[in-house]
């Protein structure tokens, strides 16, 4: 019975004192195998530093033989450029809870091509309600590459470079120097209620951009910026877009494709329920002009909703006539909450000689006045 009780006590005192060295190494109690950057070192006074002891504790939990959490708690931290590479041993979820800032002068990020950089990383995650504060103020205004065309000295925020089976969420971005969050030759991502913002006169501040990646999704995310609040690159393939708000910005935008000569096909891209507000485009397919061949193909664009506040009335149609590429020859849709007014059409004469059916129109927030002579029923229904 006593050696039963000294073998008991002995378990214990053996657990206490590997809980123990876990403190003092860093491992926060919180949670199984989760790493706090501040009993690492971190100042997080916004001022010091902290870019080393951010990736020591990366480090640590990506060599951990057992899934494992890096968690950047509550308070400001300035720090970058940051790499955090991998492979790692086991899956990491890296928990930003609090708001990590980067440098705000160009010279200190010349390292690498984005401020904070994930590669070669599987089973990711990254979460945790903080933000990414590019505080591109500066570069915005030493920005020339419209001019220059070289865009690449200044950082992205948040660069994904091959990384697979990975999950972002309740992340912020904000005021990137260059585009927010890119997605490079990456495999089965989701992106799930994402926040970016940065102001409408931001250059070449794109929310989301993917490129040569496959199986791609973007959920609910909010996006305000200077560009397009989300771009689609040459390779993206499988990527489904639903439920993103974005405004102000330039819309949504596959492209711009045929730049270049090798450029990988853009396959199965879906789009919808998505609301476009204050944009300057809705949703786009660039291309280049003279450019070299290529495919885009399978994609679908469904309830995209593009609120308007502009009072359109005292419009006419007159003597219109002609062929039109598709049965849907007549298309007059004005906004729910300010319905256009007073437009009229008249002597209307379109032909429709494809194989689905004869021409037909569509009008929705509309009763326009028609007259003259018309070769298809238009807005039957919706007449004044």
């Amino acid at each position: 019975m006593g050696s039963r009780m000294m073998a008991t006590a002995t378990i214990f005192l053996y657990l206490f004192s590997v809980a123990a060295a876990m403190r003092t190494r860093g491992f926060s109690m919180r949670g199984p195998a989760e790493i706090d950057v501040k009993k690492f070192g971190a100042k997080a006074d916004g001022r010091s530093d902290d870019s080393q002891i951010i990736m020591s504790a990366w480090q640590k939990a990506c060599t951990s033989p057992s899934p494992s959490s890096v968690v950047i708690s509550k308070g400001s931290y300035m720090a970058g450029p940051l790499k955090f590479q991998g492979p790692c041993k086991a899956d990491v979820n890296l928990k930003v809870e609090g708001t990590i800032k980067a440098p705000s002068h160009l010279n200190k990020l010349k390292s690498q091509g984005a401020w904070v950089l994930f590669q070669n990383v599987d089973g990711l995650t990254l979460s945790g309600g903080g933000s990414f504060d590019g505080q591109g103020a500066v570069a915005w205004k030493e920005n020339n590459c419209a001019q220059t065309g070289k865009c690449n000295a200044l950082p992205t925020n948040l660069q994904f470079t091959s990384v697979t089976n990975s999950h972002v969420q309740d992340i912020t971005s904000l005021n990137s120097k260059l585009f927010h969050v890119e997605l490079l030759n990456c495999k089965n991502v989701t992106l799930q209620h994402v926040t970016i913002d940065a102001p409408e006169d931001s250059l070449n501040t794109d929310g989301i951009h993917v490129g040569r990646s496959t199986g791609v999704n973007i959920t609910g995310a909010n996006i305000r910026t200077g560009d397009d609040c989300i771009s689609l690159g040459d390779g993206s393939q499988q990527v489904h877009v639903e439920g993103v708000t974005c405004g102000p910005g330039h819309g949504i935008s596959v492209g711009s494709l045929g730049k270049y000569h090798d450029e990988q096909p853009v396959v199965g891209v879906t789009v919808r329920n998505c609301t476009l507000t204050n944009t300057m485009n809705g949703i786009r397919v660039k291309t280049w002009p003279n450019s070299p061949s290529g495919v885009a193909t399978n994609m679908r664009f469904e309830d995209i909703t593009l609120p308007s506040k502009v009072k359109i009335s005292n419009v006419s149609f007159r003597n219109i006539r002609g062929t039109s590429a598709t049965a849907l020859a007549v298309k007059l849709v004005c906004s729910r909450g300010v319905p256009c007014q007073k437009v009229e059409l008249a002597d209307i004469n379109l032909k429709y000689y494809g194989k689905n059916g004869t021409a037909t129109s569509h009008c929705a927030n509309v009763k326009p006045t028609i007259t003259g002579k018309l070769s298809l029923p238009i807005c039957a229904g919706s007449q004044s």
